[in-house]
């Protein structure tokens, strides 16, 4: 009797185990992930500036001025753009953008973010947007500020780093500002 009480309490806490295995795995299927997870980034590119100043030797692009990229649903504003690509030369079978870098401050939008920073990164390669220094990621009434912002399109995920101490006005922290749900009653 003993040997079944056992086996009882064995397969009860089993089962208590898979169950909570599957309300976490439930729980985690509906957190919210980045607009921008998935993101296409053999998307077409389209941008739009005052200013464009080609260095086909040097197989780069300069945008300046009033600069609006559109890929998909991503947007990015900034003052100067700089677009380095591939395959610009004679036979070859188009140009192919590789990276884009951005300077004089920087706003990168999806549907549902919005992240700010001095310089921005995009590299379409590795799929990875990398926003530095005075770094915001917005996302409705939540905020997180550092110095340097890492989202990965294949993920979703966004890393904010608070960058070395004494080099900010954060102390090289992390901060964040959270909306809590409300409940109904006390």
């Amino acid at each position: 009797m003993r040997g079944m009480r056992s086996i009882g309490i064995i397969l009860a806490t089993s089962l208590a185990v898979a169950a909570t295995g599957v309300a976490v795995a439930q729980v985690r299927q509906e957190q919210p992930t980045s607009a921008l997870k998935g993101h296409n980034s053999n998307a077409p590119v389209d941008v739009t500036a005052d200013r464009i100043e080609v260095q086909d030797r040097a197989d780069r692009a300069i945008f300046a001025g009033n600069v609006h990229v559109t890929q998909a649903e991503l947007n990015l504003d900034t003052a100067r753009l700089t677009v380095a690509y591939s395959g610009g030369k004679q036979g070859a079978r188009g140009v192919q953008i590789r990276r884009l870098d951005a300077a004089g401050g920087v706003v990168v939008r999806s549907p549902s973010e919005t992240a700010k920073g001095d310089f921005g990164i995009y590299d379409l390669d590795a799929k990875l947007i990398t926003l530095i220094g005075n770094v915001q990621l917005t996302r409705g009434p939540n905020i997180v500020n550092g110095q340097r912002l890492v989202i990965n399109l294949e993920t979703g995920r966004a890393v904010v780093d608070g960058g070395p101490p004494g080099v900010n006005s954060s102390g090289g922290r992390v901060t964040g500002h959270f909306t809590v749900p409300q409940k109904n009653g006390s």
